[in-house]
C-alpha cells in the first residue's frame, strides 16, 4: 500500500468536487476542507478547468491531498499531473488507462461493481478500488459479498454517501475510506459557504474517528 493509500485511509473521507469558477473558489474551498480536518480532495473532470482547480488548490495548501477524478482519458491524466493532481480516479475499470496510470507512476482508483471487474482489477494487482456508484450498485451489502471471494482489495464507495449512512460504510473493515459531495454541493460552493463546508467535513471526521477509534 502506498503513502497517498495511507493517507487516504487515515482521513476516512474524500471529499468529491465538481468546480465551476476555480479562480474564485479553489483558494478558499481549499482552505475550509482543511479546516474541518479533510484535507484532501478529488476534483472531478466534469467541470471544464478541473486541471486549473487542482492547481490552485495545491498552491493554497501544498500539505492537501489532491486528486483528479472523473478521467476518461490518457491526456486527463496528464492533464491532472501537469497540475499537480496526485491520485486518479475513473469512474469505471479501463485496462488501459490503468496502464497507462501504472507506467506514470500514480495511484489509481478505477470503479469497479461487479465480480468479473474485481478479477481484472486483480491482473492489475490494484490494492484500492472506487465502488461507484455505491448506493444503486448494492451498497454496503454488495461490497461484502464480493469481500469474500476477494479479500484482498480495500474499497471506497462514492455515489449516495451521507452523514446518514458514512458511519455504517466506515465500520466495514474492507473500506479504505468514503467518496462523498454532500459537504462540497454546488449550492455551498456557489454560494461560498465556507463554514458550513467546514461544519460538514468535522461532522465528518467526528464520524470517521467515533468507527476507527
Amino acid at each position: 500500500m502506498n503513502q497517498v493509500d495511507k493517507q487516504i485511509m487515515e482521513t476516512g473521507v474524500v471529499p468529491v468536487i465538481k468546480l465551476e469558477n476555480p479562480e474564485r473558489d479553489a483558494r478558499p474551498l481549499a482552505e475550509a476542507l482543511c479546516a474541518g480536518g479533510v484535507p484532501a480532495a478529488e476534483v472531478t473532470f466534469r467541470a471544464a478547468g478541473a486541471e486549473e482547480a487542482i492547481r490552485r488548490m495545491k498552491a493554497a495548501r501544498p500539505d492537501m491531498l489532491v486528486g483528479a477524478g472523473t478521467v476518461v482519458s490518457a491526456y486527463q491524466v496528464d492533464l491532472a499531473l501537469e497540475a499537480g493532481a496526485q491520485f486518479i480516479v475513473s469512474p469505471g475499470l479501463d485496462v488501459d488507462l490503468v496502464q497507462y496510470c501504472q507506467e506514470k507512476g500514480v495511484p489509481v482508483y478505477p470503479g469497479c461493481t461487479t465480480a468479473s471487474e474485481y478479477q481484472a482489477a486483480l491482473k492489475l494487482r490494484l490494492e484500492v478500488l472506487k465502488f461507484f456508484p455505491a448506493e444503486q450498485s448494492g451498497g454496503l451489502a454488495k461490497i461484502k459479498a464480493l469481500a469474500g471471494p476477494f479479500p484482498q482489495f480495500k474499497v471506497m464507495p462514492t455515489g449516495g454517501i451521507s452523514l446518514q449512512n458514512l458511519g455504517d460504510y466506515l465500520s466495514c473493515p474492507v473500506i479504505a475510506a468514503c467518496g462523498g459531495s454532500y459537504m462540497v454541493t454546488a449550492e455551498l460552493i456557489g454560494g461560498q459557504n465556507w463554514a458550513e463546508i467546514t461544519r460538514l467535513c468535522r461532522q465528518s471526521r467526528e464520524i470517521v474517528e467515533a468507527v476507527r477509534k
